[in-house]
């Protein structure tokens, strides 16, 4: 439960960060969100191409990276 919740924080502060970097057109709750979700999605792509977060801090570095890309391509969509 205590690893869940740690996500959830680390992931909510990704997409924070993710928002402020990337110039984020989308409201806190969004970027949050997004932070979660590119957890996810930072953290499938690091496995797939061998690479595995060993702290926190590495969990919120792939956690921004994901957001950054879901940002990314959001932007890509809306043009």
């Amino acid at each position: 439960m205590l690893k869940l919740i740690i996500a959830i924080i680390l992931g909510g502060v990704a997409g924070w960060l993710a928002g402020k970097i990337m110039n984020s057109p989308h409201g806190t709750i969004v970027n949050i969100i997004l932070g979660l979700v590119g957890g996810v999605v930072g953290g499938f792509i690091g496995r797939s191409i061998g690479i595995e977060a060993a702290s926190w801090v590495g969990s919120l570095l792939i956690s921004i990276a994901g957001a950054c890309l879901l940002i990314f391509i959001g932007k890509l969509i809306k043009k």
